[in-house]
């Protein structure tokens, strides 16, 4: 594709949206055409970009949206839920970060993959998803060895343990042909007993302003395998996110994850 690829933003006065509007500058590979902001927001109907002649503005839903070639959407469920039936309509890609969604919604975006592009993580890192491929494959080749993943995050980071740990954990599970429900262990204290063979363990660290950092430690007898990763720039995660918008626009419908980005880029 010769143009550059028209794309919008859902949840574009949050932080990840900030983050993706100030590395679209410059970014000649897309033009931003519609950026969604939550109706009453004091954004809605500002210009994006301030003391730019470019005349687009913040908009509160989809009745405006010129043709599209892929959605970034980091909002909340009840947005995303919108953005996928406007997706669903007018056959365009969709990428999203947004969590916490319920099992209904889970569904809707599963079905959805077959009519469009659609692209899901919890983490749009790439060094990440290098992690989680690699974590997969230590898993499956070293089945007897304990594993724990230690992760650490801010002081004001609301969940433990945090969506990318538990990412990490399903997909070392599915590796060793179990579930995480099956295998994790998230609190030690007190008379623990013996470690469980086979469990994964999850130990978390809360403080300051900790970008996120997550360690996969795969322990056996005389030996310790210890896969990491350490964010200390937040716009990794919008950098991520722009990378999988490019490779998804034009590919079939499908329900993609940031491995195949990984695997075949563009």
């Amino acid at each position: 594709m010769t143009r550059p690829l028209r794309l919008a933003i859902n949840g574009a006065s949050g932080r990840m949206g900030g983050a993706l509007l100030n590395l679209l500058d410059g970014d000649t590979r897309f033009e931003l055409v519609h950026a969604v902001v939550a109706p009453g927001s004091a954004q809605d109907g500002k210009p994006v970009f301030t003391g730019s002649a470019h005349s687009l503005r913040y908009a509160h839903d989809w009745a405006q949206a010129p043709a599209l070639d892929v959605v970034i959407d980091f909002s909340g469920p009840a947005a995303l839920a919108v953005v996928l039936d406007h997706c669903l309509e007018h056959g365009t890609a969709l990428v999203s970060g947004t969590t916490g969604i319920d099992s209904a919604l889970e569904a809707r975006v599963i079905a959805a993959a077959a009519n469009i592009g659609v692209l899901r993580a919890a983490n749009f890192s790439l060094g990440v998803a290098m992690l989680t491929r690699l974590l997969r494959e230590a898993a499956a080749a070293l089945p007897g060895w304990d594993l724990e993943i230690v992760e650490a995050h801010h002081g004001r980071k609301q969940d433990a343990p945090s969506g990318t740990a538990l990412a990490l954990g399903h997909a070392a599970a599915a590796a060793r042909d179990t579930t995480l429900a099956a295998a994790a262990v998230y609190t030690r204290e007190g008379q623990t007993g013996e470690r469980a063979e086979g469990s994964i363990g999850f130990a978390v660290v809360r403080g300051g302003d900790i970008v996120g950092e997550h360690t996969a430690m795969l322990i056996g007898q005389g030996e310790r395998l210890e896969l990491g990763h350490r964010a200390t720039d937040r716009s990794i995660f919008a950098r991520g996110a722009l990378q999988a918008a490019f490779w998804l626009s034009g590919r079939g419908p499908g329900l993609w994850q940031l491995d195949d980005v990984l695997a075949t880029p563009r």
